[in-house]
C-alpha cells in the first residue's frame, strides 16, 4: 500500500532512513573528532547505559522516549559495524544477512518443514537448533555477564526449552516453601548463634530461584516486577522527603513513627 503523506511505500521510507543513517556514519567518522576516536572498547559502556535507558522508558510506556532510545541503540549497531569494516572484518550488510540466514535456520516451521504449532515447541526447536550451530550446552547462550536476576530467568528459560522444568505451577510453589522454611530455620533464629554468611547467601540465593520460577509460571516478569516496586518506592519516598520540609521537619531527626504518618499519606494518596 502506498503512503501517499511521503508519496512512496512504507518500505521505501525506511530503507531511505537507514541509508541517511549509513551516509551520516560515514560522515562523522571521517570529520568528527570524537566519533573518529571512538573503539569497539570504548563504546561498550555507552551502549549498555543505553540498552538500561531503553528499559526505563518501556517500564514508563513512553513511547516518544522509546523512539528516542532505539535510535540510540541503532546508532551503536551502526557504529560497531562501521569499525569492524575498517577492520575488514565486516560490514553491516554482512550483519544484517548473518541475522537474517539464522533466523530462516532458526524457524524451519516457517520456511522449512518442521511442525511447531505453540510457543513451547518453537522454543524447544530454538534451543535444539543451536546445540546444532556448536553450542556445547543449551546454557551456553547465557551472558556471564548478565545482571542475577535476569540471568536466573534466561536460564529457566532455556532449561524449559530443552525440556527441564516443573509439570505443574504447584510443584515449584511447594518449592518455594520449601526452600523459605530452610531458610527461616537455619537464619531466624532467636538463640545467638553467629550467623553463617556464606551459608546464609546460598540458602537466600535458593528461595529467590525458586521464587522467579514461580514468576515465570504465572507469567510475572519478575524484573519488571521489581523495578515497579523500586519505582514505586522512589516516589513514596520522595514524597515523604518533601512533605516532612514543608512541615519544618528533617527526616534525620524524626523517629520511624514520624516517618510512617507521611509513608502512610503516600500510600494513600
Amino acid at each position: 500500500m502506498e503512503n501517499t503523506q511521503f508519496g512512496e511505500s512504507p518500505r521505501g521510507r525506511q530503507l531511505e532512513a537507514f541509508n541517511r543513517l549509513l551516509d551520516i556514519m560515514e560522515e562523522l567518522r571521517e570529520k568528527c573528532p570524537w566519533d573518529r576516536k571512538q573503539t569497539m572498547e570504548s563504546l561498550r559502556h555507552l551502549t549498555i547505559e543505553e540498552t538500561y535507558e531503553l528499559s526505563d522508558a518501556i517500564i514508563r510506556n513512553d513511547m516518544p522516549e522509546i523512539k528516542k532510545e532505539l535510535g540510540d541503540i541503532m546508532l551503536h549497531m551502526v557504529f560497531y559495524a562501521k569499525i569492524a569494516s575498517e577492520q575488514q572484518q565486516f560490514d553491516i550488510a554482512e550483519v544484517l544477512n548473518t541475522l537474517c540466514e539464522k533466523l530462516i535456520f532458526r524457524h524451519p516451521h516457517i520456511y522449512s518443514s518442521t511442525e511447531a504449532t505453540t510457543e513451547e515447541e518453537v522454543k524447544r526447536n530454538w534451543e535444539q537448533l543451536k546445540l546444532k550451530e556448536g553450542n556445547k550446552s543449551v546454557l551456553g547462550g547465557v551472558p556471564s555477564s548478565l545482571p542475577a536476576l535476569i540471568k536466573a530467568m534466561r536460564i529457566q528459560e532455556k532449561a524449559r526449552g530443552a525440556g527441564f522444568d516443573w509439570e505443574e505451577r504447584t510443584q515449584v510453589w511447594e518449592k518455594v516453601q520449601e526452600e523459605l522454611a530452610e531458610f527461616e530455620s537455619e537464619f531466624n533464629r532467636q538463640d545467638g548463634v553467629a550467623i553463617d554468611q556464606e551459608k546464609a547467601a546460598g540458602e537466600f540465593g535458593d528461595l529467590l530461584f525458586s521464587l522467579i520460577n514461580f514468576a515465570r509460571f504465572i507469567d510475572v516478569n519478575p524484573e519488571e516486577a521489581l523495578e515497579r516496586t523500586n519505582l514505586k518506592f522512589i516516589d513514596r519516598f520522595r514524597y515523604l522527603e518533601t512533605e516532612a520540609t514543608k512541615d519544618g521537619k528533617k527526616l534525620q531527626h524524626m523517629t520511624l513513627k514520624e516517618m510512617d504518618f507521611y509513608w502512610n499519606k503516600a500510600k494513600n494518596r
